[in-house]
């Protein structure tokens, strides 16, 4: 038998503790796990530092709405499935959150289990669109959060692991490394940009096939870092 993945993690943001408890007990009786924030500013740390699987967020929420939560989270690159939450029914309010990315919107009062069947639809599309990532002979499954190269596991820390999901689903994207902080690290930890260039080394000295002549975590001078997944050399 194969050992069973961990539990999609799901982070709930809802200022009304009702409904945040009542939706967290039955994602978990479910088998989800939940992470819980009660405003935006909260959910949206929690969004960037705890690598949720799906998000279900709430509009109308103190410090930053859900509107201003999604917006930042997109900007700063992060394409976890969004299912907003809102009293708000207007069809000009779906509009506004589908535009800036949301993945579904469920306006109150709402059946739970419909918002369970919509969740479970936005998580089927991303792992149907993006189950794997693969680079040279690494090979990323983006469900479970196991890394082999060749056919072997690669030992990584948890800060590790953030940079480098973080990359390979940026393909083709440059950060600066002020980006690569505030999104690897999240917005409120006080690093250097030395502290992206000694992580950056450390990937490509378990992922490149020669670190010193970079094919895939590329310095792009004058600017930053961009993950290159072909690794083709550059002109």
């Amino acid at each position: 038998m194969n050992a069973p993945t961990r539990p999609l993690r799901i982070l709930v943001v809802e200022d009304d503790l009702s409904i945040l408890t009542g939706l967290s007990m039955n994602l978990r009786y479910e088998g989800f796990e939940v992470i819980q924030a009660q405003d935006g500013r909260t959910g949206l740390k929690k969004a960037l530092d705890e690598a949720p699987d799906a998000m279900v967020l709430d509009v109308m929420m103190p410090q930053l709405n859900g509107y201003e939560v999604l917006r930042e989270l997109r900007a700063r690159g992060r394409q976890l499935p969004v299912v907003m939450l809102s009293a708000k029914g207007l069809d000009t309010d779906k509009i506004a959150g589908l535009n800036l990315g949301a993945d579904d919107y469920v306006s109150k009062p709402f059946s739970v289990q419909e918002l369970l069947a919509r969740l479970r639809a936005v998580l089927r599309r991303q792992l149907r669109d993006e189950p794997r990532v693969t680079f040279g002979d690494t090979s990323i499954d983006l469900r479970s959060k196991e890394v082999l190269r060749g056919d072997q596991p690669v030992e990584l820390t948890a800060q590790e692991l953030k940079l480098l999901l973080h990359f390979v689903t940026n393909a083709g994207r440059t950060f600066s490394r002020e980006e690569l902080l505030a999104s690897a690290w999240g917005y409120e930890y006080e690093g250097t940009a030395r502290t992206v260039d000694n992580f950056v080394s450390q990937l490509r000295q378990k992922f490149e096939p020669n670190p010193d002549q970079p094919a895939f975590f590329r310095t792009i001078r004058g600017l930053g870092y961009r993950f290159d997944a072909s690794g083709a050399k550059s002109e």
